[in-house]
């Protein structure tokens, strides 16, 4: 039976693990040859091969998004080897921890940079074969945070506030040429980043966040990866310009 994303190149930032890992493994089982991209060169293999596994055809390229050299030459490089890329899942981010007052100006830059101007260079390196074609898909992945946030995680919700503003105006922009562009903004997911998170408290705040959820558990990276790459596949071709939560309820709990 044809996979949902057949005939597709699916390039993936941030592939190394968790949910960018989870969404190669999903796209290769779709159909799809997947390009993978990360600034980890072990797990980036490692994830390689857990691609490839099933049979299907994948590279992974070292790349740091904030560059905008490096973000040309990878994008070329999966070209070259796969084809012009189709589908751009833009899931590479950090957390931050900062202080409003205490935190400079270069550290504000720099979760900018990969959260929010990464995903626009990676966009503006893949759009022009997308526009050519006349079809494709972008898939951002935000987070509960551009709605929802907590104290002690400064500026993280404006990234993904504002990577969810790109997502609304690439919408538009693009929908003429074809292309859709939506947005995941996934909840608590059982991820490194997640982990930090929960690291920083006592143990008994995980237990506090299993508590807040409807569904009485957090997410894993395979659950969002099915969403996103249903979001990139021609089943939601009728969806642009879209935030979709996957956060099991937690944002439609009223917290009084």
């Amino acid at each position: 039976m044809a996979g949902r994303l057949d005939g597709e190149v699916v390039l993936i930032t941030g592939a190394a693990q968790g949910i960018g890992r989870a969404t190669a493994v999903v796209a290769a089982r779709e159909g799809a040859k997947v390009g993978l991209l990360d600034v980890d060169e072990a797990g980036g293999a490692d994830a390689l091969a857990e691609v490839t596994a099933g049979g299907a055809q994948a590279c992974f390229v070292t790349a740091d998004i904030t560059s905008e050299s490096q973000v040309a030459t990878a994008v070329g490089a999966v070209a070259d080897e796969l084809g012009d890329a189709t589908v751009l899942v833009n899931n590479a981010g950090r957390n931050s921890y900062a202080d409003p007052v205490a935190m400079t100006v270069a550290e504000w830059d720099d979760v900018f940079a990969v959260d929010l101007k990464g995903a626009w260079m990676m966009a503006r390196a893949v759009l022009p074969a997308m526009k050519s074609r006349g079809r494709g898909s972008i898939v951002n992945i935000a987070s509960i945070h551009a709605r929802l946030t907590t104290q002690g995680m400064f500026p993280y919700a404006a990234c993904k506030s504002g990577l969810v503003g790109l997502t609304r105006s690439l919408a538009l922009d693009l929908g003429p040429h074809g292309v859709r562009v939506n947005a995941v903004s996934p909840g608590w997911t059982r991820t490194r980043l997640v982990q930090e998170v929960l690291d920083r408290h006592e143990p008994s705040y995980t237990q506090q966040v299993l508590d807040a959820h409807p569904m009485g558990r957090i997410g894993t990276p395979p659950e969002i990866a099915e969403v996103i790459c249903f979001l990139a596949s021609d089943a939601a071709s009728f969806v642009t310009g879209a935030e979709w939560s996957a956060d099991g309820g937690l944002g439609a709990r009223y917290a009084g």
